[in-house]
This record gives structure tokens, sequence and C-alpha cells, in this order.
């Protein structure tokens, strides 16, 4: 009798359901993306390796603006000098420590003989360490010696995705290429590392730290540290002297609050669930506010009903139907018109969710519990919106709604 009532109405049944779908849709589907990115997101967060923390200048993910930002532009450099004073000051508590640079404008592009790859290549200067920070490895080749850095030789390590698009049928080792106007050897290919976030992780340039300041300068570069701890037992105690070492090469006074960052493959991800959990706080209420206007609507369409079949009403309870009878049967169709917008939602949602998910290739998911939710509260807002118009009409005096025109 519900679905029936809902076919008689089609269109207002669809303009009554459209608000419950809207908010669990919109709940739903960031739910979904959420939970199928985040394995992914993770993963790609994880980019140190293992008990490794890194200082830098600016803070991850840096997005502020006004005073903030200026702070952090107000900052100085790291510089080399610093970051090698830095290296010596943790002689005896760390073996490996990663300084690195990047290229920043996006227009890194190498070029061999006639073959080129596209603009926009991961491009940097590090030391032999970038492999056990970065958790990279090489497939053919060497890697980076502490000579190279020294003697800022013209040396890089090339990516999987440089690999086939300038040596798809030789050898690349001993090769030279030019990266953005200047020429290198090629003395090792990293193994490939797949993508985080969308983006390759194999369209990656490595060259010795001091070659790449000495071919593209110095000025506005900043050198980020990544340090491994010995054990994980000892990795607070490394970040403490790490700190303090930091603090020295800085020349910063005892009263002096830190000109760095600091943060480690946890700190990355507890930033990630902070973000997260805003995004669901913000589709929550976006979720409630719709469910809310939805349940109006509902109630609404159900007095409408009530009105439209008072007669009906009148006849049942002339012929024996029993005031809970007739409650039962309204707060059934409200509970229906609540339940369908809500699987409707759900679908629509878990459909968004994973295609969005499946674009940045991650991983698909299903939100049982999400899903599960969901329908629990359709339920609770088709028993709360639709209570007063059923109990309307099973308050409805049968003589009465029999001479009702």
């Amino acid at each position: 009798m519900a679905f029936r009532s809902l076919g008689a109405n089609k269109l207002r049944s669809i303009l009554t359901m459209a608000g419950i779908t809207i908010g669990v849709f919109s709940v739903i589907g960031v739910m979904t993306t959420v939970s199928a990115l985040r394995g992914s997101i993770e993963t790609g967060l994880s980019f140190l390796g293992t008990n490794m923390f890194q200082f830098a200048k600016w803070p991850t993910g840096i997005s502020s603006g006004g005073q903030d930002r200026r702070k952090y532009q107000m900052r100085r450099d790291i510089t080399l000098d610093e970051a090698q004073r830095y290296m010596k000051l943790m002689e005896g508590t760390s073996d490996v420590i990663c300084l690195k640079v990047f290229n920043q404008d996006g227009s890194a592009q190498a070029v061999y003989e006639n073959r080129k790859t596209t603009p926009g290549l991961t491009f940097g200067g590090s030391n032999e360490h970038f492999i056990t920070a970065n958790q990279y490895s090489i497939e053919t080749g060497r890697n980076l010696t502490a000579g190279d850095v020294d003697l800022g030789r013209p040396v890089v390590i090339i990516g999987q995705t440089i690999v086939q698009k300038l040596f798809p049928t030789e050898s690349p080792l001993g090769k030279v290429i030019k990266i953005s106007g200047r020429t290198y050897t090629v003395i090792g290919t990293f193994a490939p590392k797949g993508s985080a976030f969308g983006q390759s992780q194999d369209d990656i340039l490595i060259v010795p730290i001091t070659r790449y300041l000495s071919d593209f300068g110095s000025e506005g570069v900043t050198v980020n540290i990544a340090t491994q701890a010995p054990s994980q037992t000892m990795y607070n105690e490394t970040i403490d002297k790490a700190i303090t070492a930091m603090r020295i090469v800085r020349g910063l006074q005892p009263e002096d609050e830190n000109d760095f960052e600091l943060y480690s493959n946890d700190s990355l991800i507890a930033a990630f669930a902070k973000i997260a959990d805003a995004v669901r706080a913000g589709a929550l209420v976006i979720s409630a506010i719709a469910l809310l206007a939805a349940g109006v609507g509902i109630m609404n369409i159900m007095l409408v009903s009530v009105t439209e079949r008072t007669k009906e009403i009148g006849i049942r309870k002339s012929i024996g139907a029993r005031k809970k009878s007739v409650l039962t049967q309204f707060l059934v169709e409200s509970v229906v018109i609540s339940l369908a917008g809500g699987l409707a939602g759900i679908l629509l949602g878990i459909c968004v969710g994973n295609g969005v998910a499946v674009l940045l290739k991650a991983s698909i998911v299903f939100p049982w519990d999400w899903a599960a939710i969901g329908l629990a509260v359709c339920s609770g807002i088709g028993v709360g919106f639709g209570f007063y118009p059923a109990w309307k009409a099973a308050s409805l005096d049968p003589i009465e709604a029999l001479r009702y025109e």
C-alpha cells in the first residue's frame, strides 16, 4: 500500500525523496571517498624511511595566508653550509642524514638526442642517503657516493618514467642527458615505485646536491634534512639531539623559538587525519541540514496525503480499522519514502566516492557501517517526521471523515 501510494504521485514522491537523497549522498559520498583514499594517502604520506624525521623551512602542506604565511616566508632558508654543520654535530648519533633540495617551478625536462620527456619532472639534488630516506632503491647502476657530493660530479640517477621515454631500447647507463640546459651522465636508475595521490613517483631525477646548487644557484633555495634514528627505542632521544643541533647551526638563543619545522611519517598522517575529520564534520553538518529540511518536507507531504485521503480513512475506520492500524499505515508510508530516498543517496554516494578513488588509483570500498547508520537515520526521520501526520490520520472521527468534501 505504501509503494502504491508513492506510485500514485510520482513527481511529488521524487521531490520529497530528493531531500533525503541529497543529505545521505553528501555524507556517504565523503565517507566513501575518505575511506577509499585513506590507505593510499597514508602510503603516499609515508614517504620517509623507517625511524626517519625531517627538518624543513616550511610546514607540510602550508596553505595558510596572512600573518601565518608571512611568518614562514620571513624565515631564513636552511643553507647547505648549515646542513653540513648539522651533519658534523650529529656524528655518532645518526649514520643516515639525507640533504635534499628540489626544483620548484615544475619546468624540469630531460633530453637525450632527439628524444625528450614532458616538462614537470621531479628534479633535485641530494646525497648518498636519498634512497634510504625516501624509500627508493637502485635497479641498475650505482647510487650516489660521498665522493660525488664532495666533488660535485655531473652525474644523475633517473626514474623508470625517464628510462622508458629516453631509452626504450638501450641501457641508459653511461649516457649523457640534458636537464634544464645542463648535462649529466646517467650512473643509475631507480627501481619502479608506482604512484601516490594519482601522481607518478618514477618521473624523478637526482643529482649530487652540491652540483645542483652549483648549476642552478642557492639563492632562495632551502635544504630539507632527513635524519634516521638508529632504532625505534632511540627515536625520541635522536629527535631531541637533532633539535639541539639544528638550533646551534641556526644560531638560536635559548629564548628563541624554532625557526624550522620538524615532521615525520606519523605527524604527516596525523595531519591528514585532522583534515579528514574536518571534512567528515563538514559533511555531517551539510547532511544534517539537508535531512532536517527533507524531514519537514516529508511531514508536509504526509499531511497533504492525509487531507487527500480523509474519506478513505473514514471508510477504513467505519468498517473496523483500529486507531493503531491507521497510525501504522501512515508511519510505514513515511518510512518508505525516507528509506527510498536514503537508499538512492547511499548508492549514489558510493558510486561517486569510489569513482573519485578510482581516478586517484585507490582501492574500492563499501562503507557498510555508514550505510547502516544512514538507513537507521532515514528510518528515524520517517518515524519522527511522519508521526504527527499519522497521529492526525488515526485521530480522525470516521463520521466527520466521511462527510469531508
